[in-house]
């Protein structure tokens, strides 16, 4: 017998019910776990992104990273030059990258496979460059999002021990709450659905009378929306926007997250961006283990990610799932 789904109001009160007990859960840990938990909630946006636009409307790309960075610009732009509140400055971040994902959503639902893949991995290859071009964006520089001291209201509220880690824990957990829940309602919908049909066959999709060339622009879209409103937080987050920031190798860990969540589990986005926040600390450990060398402890980590990538390709194709067991029905 099938297990039903969360109506959206029990599935409401469950986001709710998690994101009480992770702001609670804050203040017993120190700064270095609230700095990698709000990491990991970065992360969980971002691999989203991916699982939206791979598994369930069948696109690839190879450059969500570089999404992520015009979400980053736009809100530090904002931020810096019209001295726009954070809060507006995040939501203008996102607005340019969905802008942004719209334009190149019409060129990629021209593509497929190899192709798109290519388009976008040019596209997270060329951008640090471009970004060093322009003054605007400060060059190599880069461009400050420091956003200060957590609201002193908040702060007579929680305590002194309220950090700015802490704050910036809240605020990205809070929104990636938000946007998971947003997602979860958005993939049970119709325009899941649709999706889901021309992935699998968009021949047959067609016939049914979906138009699944604009169902490949949206979901482009809105897998962009996601990306840059990751990107705007990783800035958040850092302070500063700089093109190395967002590197070509960031694009990759959001696919290799992905593939390891499994590309059509959205739930599973959460142990992508664990298992992501967790490899820098592996490899920092297994290079003191052979010596502290800056050589290993430069490549190992790219290393570790891509040795637990082809692993979990060969053995383990849809991700690191915790299987649920179903009760059979019995006669």
């Amino acid at each position: 017998m099938h297990s039903r789904r969360l109506s959206p109001r029990n599935r409401a009160l469950l986001f709710l019910l998690i994101g009480v007990a992770l702001l609670l859960a804050s203040g017993f840990t120190g700064e270095l776990r609230n700095y990698q938990g709000a990491q990991v909630a970065i992360y969980l946006i971002a691999i989203s992104s991916i699982i939206l636009l791979t598994g369930y409307s069948g696109q690839i790309s190879l450059g969500h990273g570089a999404i992520m960075a015009i979400g980053g610009y736009g809100a530090a732009l904002s931020f810096t030059l019209w001295n726009f509140p954070f809060e507006i400055a995040l939501l203008f971040g996102v607005l340019v990258g969905t802008l942004g994902g719209f334009v190149l959503g019409v060129a990629a639902a021209r593509l497929s496979g190899p192709y798109l893949a290519g388009t976008t991995l040019a596209l997270a290859v060329g951008l640090p460059s471009i970004a060093d071009q322009f003054h605007v964006l400060g060059g190599e520089q880069g461009l400050n999002f420091d956003i200060g001291d957590p609201p002193h209201w908040l702060v007579r509220l929680e305590g002194s021990d309220f950090t700015q880690y802490k704050w910036f824990f809240w605020i990205s957990t809070v929104v990636a709450l938000i946007a998971l829940w947003a997602i979860t309602n958005l993939l049970h919908s119709s325009y899941g659905r649709n999706w889901r049909a021309g992935r699998n066959n968009a021949v047959a999709a067609g016939l049914a009378g979906i138009n699944v060339a604009r169902g490949k622009v949206l979901a482009f879209t809105v897998s962009s929306a996601l990306a840059s409103l990751a990107g705007a937080l990783f800035a958040l987050l850092l302070g500063l926007v700089t093109p190395t920031a967002f590197p070509l190798s960031l694009s990759f860990a959001i696919v290799t997250g992905a593939v390891l969540a499994g590309v059509g589990n959205l739930a599973g986005s959460i142990v992508g961006g664990v298992v992501l926040v967790a490899i820098p600390e592996i490899s920092g450990a297994l290079t003191t283990h052979f010596g502290d060398s800056q050589k290993v402890s430069a490549n190992l980590p790219g290393f570790v990610m891509s040795a637990l990538l082809i692993l979990v390709v060969l053995f383990m194709p849809n991700g690191l799932r915790i299987r649920r067991f179903k009760s059979k029905k019995t006669l």
